[in-house]
């Protein structure tokens, strides 16, 4: 008896062990509901369904322990903060309709999503804001998962070989589970392919509520592999975080000092002197130039443009030029605060100089090319571009603002604040409703100046449509308007299922 009881413990080391054959259902479930939200519907309100489905199934696979066997020892804030941002981009999905966007709101969920994950479970022993943290993020997300990508199969195939747990052998919910589970995809193919040699069968199954009379071929394998790759993903992601822990090794630097102060030695840094004579020379172009700006630049914003110049080629040659040097100076800036050696207090003075002095003219500089944009806006209508152009102008503006403060202040975190600021600067940008102000800028335009590119109103989003119906019901008979509308309209009926529900595409109906 104590033999056996010794052996039930070796086969049973953890009670929460028994939850993964339960998590390995779960995460069929999630596939096969991911496959039903997303293949052949757009995304809408489907998303944040996507994602509340996973954030059930991981908090149900972590619950009570972290990296296998060890006890959990809590989570960090800054995890639980970006549920902030995660829950605002997955709501744009059901409020807006910019595709670009849509686009880019797929990347940033899924990098929000695995930072959340890997903070959460302490997956990492990196600082998130530090760079080795997200090549870490990179490794956890997208080589980590097929190292596990066999464990799925070998729970199933211990299941059908009865070597389950007895608590679970009992359970009759589970043995239906898994059944229906490993029936489904056998059912899609099986339907399919009789449903497109018998057209018989076929008309049976049209009378069945509208469910099989869409399968094909094609379909059913298309979400087979969808429904798998969620499942799969999801599974052998979740089950990284939960073996992957990550410990230093005793040879590494920590373990050695000498070995720690040879690797600091071998950085590579400039001398004061000749980081600061690079750094006034080139101050001393960039002061030369915020001078000619306010002598000129801006008087030219309010109509004084020097001679010679044309309008259009005035604004269009500026700001593009600004930008791009506003960007060299975020380097020679990242330069300067990490890569010259530090020596006399005068040494230091004349660096923290010489840096706020390149910010203040980036900082003029920035001021400029928004000026340069708005001119140009101002004389051709205002575009998607050139709106996002503004956005970033601004949120260059403020990284220069926190570098300012890093300068004078040492022990200020520049990369924390820097990644803060980027997600809340995304997330605003998000529900800043970009199409919906192109069309309202475009429109203020036009009654000023007489002057809309409806065309170009009508390849806008659905986001656009209140604002094109407004003008409207001004101006009936402007031309192409209603043609434009017409095109948001039949854009918003395009998805009927509750899965693209959108309130941007409800409004323009």
């Amino acid at each position: 008896m104590e033999c056996e009881v010794g052996m039930n413990d070796m086969r049973d080391p953890a009670p929460w062990q028994k939850r993964y054959e339960k998590m390995l259902v779960f995460a069929l479930l999630f596939g096969l509901v991911s496959q039903y939200l997303f293949v052949g519907a757009p995304a809408g309100i489907s998303v944040m369904v996507f994602i509340l489905g996973f954030y059930g199934l991981f908090f149900y696979s972590i619950k009570g322990r972290l990296g296998g066997f060890e006890k959990w020892q809590g989570q960090a804030r800054s995890g639980w903060l970006l549920f902030i941002p995660i829950f605002l981009l997955a709501l744009t999905y059901a409020l807006y309709a910019n595709n670009l966007f849509r686009q880019l709101n797929m990347f940033a969920l899924y990098a929000l999503i695995v930072s959340q994950t890997v903070l959460m479970t302490r997956s990492s022993t990196k600082p998130w804001y530090r760079g080795v943290f997200y090549v870490e993020l990179l490794f956890l997300a997208l080589v980590k998962p097929l190292a596990f990508i066999s464990v799925p199969f070998t729970l199933l195939n211990d299941r059908i070989r009865g070597k389950e747990s007895i608590a679970f052998k009992k359970s009759k919910f589970g043995k239906i589970a898994i059944g229906l589970l490993l029936s489904a995809p056998i059912l899609i193919v099986v339907v399919s392919l009789l449903a497109s040699a018998d057209e018989i069968f076929l008309s049976w199954l049209i009378e069945i509520p509208d469910v099989f009379s869409r399968f094909s071929i094609g379909d059913g394998i298309w979400r087979i592999i969808v429904a798998a790759f969620f499942a799969f993903y999801a599974f052998c992601y979740i089950w990284g975080l939960l073996f992957s822990k990550l410990s230093e090794k005793a040879s590494g630097p920590a373990a050695d000092p000498q070995a720690a102060a040879l690797k600091q030695n071998e950085r590579i840094e400039l001398d004061p002197i000749t980081a600061c004579t690079l750094l006034i020379s080139i101050n001393l172009v960039y002061v030369l130039f915020v001078a000619i700006q306010f002598s000129y630049l801006f008087g030219a914003a309010g109509g004084m443009l020097p001679d010679g110049a044309a309008y259009a080629e005035y604004a269009r040659r500026g700001f593009a030029e600004l930008i791009l040097v506003a960007l060299i100076n975020v380097v020679l800036l990242l330069c300067g605060l990490h890569i010259i050696r530090r020596t006399s207090a005068a040494a230091e003075w004349v660096r923290k100089l010489a840096l706020t002095v390149l910010i203040g003219c980036t900082i003029v500089m920035l001021v400029s090319a928004y000026s340069r944009l708005s001119l140009y806006e101002e004389a051709y209508g205002f575009t998607e571009t050139r709106l996002l152009v503004h956005g970033f102008m601004l949120y260059l503006g403020v990284l220069f603002a926190i570098a300012l403060l890093r300068i004078w202040k040492e022990h200020f975190s520049m990369g924390k604040a820097y990644i803060c600021v980027s997600i809340i600067a995304f997330v605003i940008m998000n529900y800043l409703n970009l199409d919906a102000r192109i069309a309202a800028q475009n429109i203020d335009r036009f009654e000023r100046s007489g002057n809309i590119d409806i065309a170009y109103l009508g390849t806008l989003s659905t986001d656009a449509a209140p604002e094109l119906l407004k003008l409207q019901a001004k101006h009936p008979k402007l031309a192409g308007l209603s043609e434009a509308i017409d095109t948001l309209q039949r854009q918003a009926q395009q998805s009927s299922k509750w899965q693209s529900w959108n309130l941007s595409k409800q409004r323009a109906k």
